[in-house]
């Protein structure tokens, strides 16, 4: 599979982005567009002490980060040197192979650079720091114009590193700041394919493939090879911006001594608070150990009211017929939302 390169035009606000980039529901490559970045443009204001890591573009990066610092406590993972920087479950599955430590964010920042490129050292990440909580301001100096105002970056900084293969409920611009990154990228309908880990119990948040990461032939994975064919692989530099939709499976790779990357996540399509992935949840616990049949026919209604395949399922009644099926209509969800409570009261 390759990945598409949107024309510039889509880059210019976020309508535009949503309508041409957005709902292709695909990932696309945007190639140079944090490259304006002041971060990317300062000059060096101290000679920089990892020569492999790119040399004045470093420190100009690491010199904002801590113009910025604001002194909070951030959650940091440590892997052991024989982890290889893979941060993944143990052997047993009933824990993982990192520990979690809390550091001021500026000495876990000295700490990953300090350590950066020695041998036999353990790996250092943090990961998904918002930027009013650690770094307040800086959001001014990292304007992407596609992105809606209201969302706020995410900054993730470390040694290299291997993040597992997940998916997120959002939708996602990623951008390199230093360092590089790999992205290999799986659609939703690989799902099957991937052995997702389990859902109550994982590293940061999502489900993560237990598969993603094996060598071929791996014989607990058969599936997987059908997966590994589809899957998408770029490499991104500084300046560099990937858009990952919803659901789309990505295991993400820091490859130099120091990385740093900002992220935006958002939904663009949410018609209102409700959240499908909570639907999914209330969906295994009244379907998912019902007979086959019934599951079939349950999917019949699903297709129907939900995913529409057809068309809207009163589409051949007039609009003002549609009752709480009606489109665009904040009125009508929250009195289809109050039913949903209703039930879920009246059944315990």
């Amino acid at each position: 599979m390759t990945i598409r390169t949107p024309d510039v035009d889509a880059l210019r606000d976020p309508q535009k982005f949503r309508a041409e980039v957005m709902e292709r529901g695909e990932p696309a490559l945007l190639r140079g567009a944090a490259s304006g970045w002041a971060m990317l443009r300062q000059e060096a204001t101290q000679a920089d002490a990892i020569p492999e890591a790119g040399s004045s573009a470093l420190s100009g990066v690491l010199d904002v980060l801590r113009a910025f610092d604001a002194g909070r406590d951030a959650e940091v993972f440590v892997g052991p040197p024989a982890i290889d920087a893979r941060y993944h479950y143990d052997a047993t599955l009933t824990g993982f192979n990192f520990e979690r430590v809390s550091l001021r964010f500026g000495e876990a920042l000295d700490r990953i650079v300090a350590t950066a490129g020695l041998p036999d050292r353990p790996s250092m990440y943090m990961g998904s720091l918002t930027t009013e909580t650690y770094l307040p301001g800086i959001e001014q100096t990292m304007p992407l114009p596609f992105v809606p105002a209201a969302v706020r970056p995410r900054v993730w900084i470390g040694h290299p590193s291997v993040v597992a293969c997940h998916y997120d409920v959002m939708d996602n611009v990623a951008c390199v700041a230093a360092g590089r990154r790999r992205f290999t990228l799986y659609p939703p309908d690989a799902i099957a394919d991937l052995y997702v880990g389990p859902i109550d119990h994982t590293l940061a948040g999502q489900p993560i493939s237990l598969a993603a990461s094996s060598e071929p032939g791996d014989p607990r994975y058969p599936r997987f090879e059908r997966a590994r064919a589809r899957a998408i692989v770029v490499e991104l530099s500084p300046g560099d911006a990937i858009y990952v939709p919803k659901l789309w499976w990505h295991q993400v790779e820091a490859l130099d001594p120091v990385n740093v990357l900002v992220n935006y996540w958002w939904d663009g399509f949410a018609p209102g608070p409700d959240q499908p992935y909570t639907t999914m949840l209330l969906a295994m616990l009244a379907i998912a150990e019902r007979p086959a049949a019934e599951r079939q026919a349950w999917r019949a209604w699903f297709d129907h009211y939900v995913f529409r395949l057809e068309d809207h399922p009163l589409a051949f009644l007039p609009p003002e017929q549609h009752g709480v099926l009606e489109e665009s209509s904040p009125a009508n969800r929250s009195r289809l939302r109050a039913i949903v409570m209703r039930l879920l009261r009246s059944t315990g």
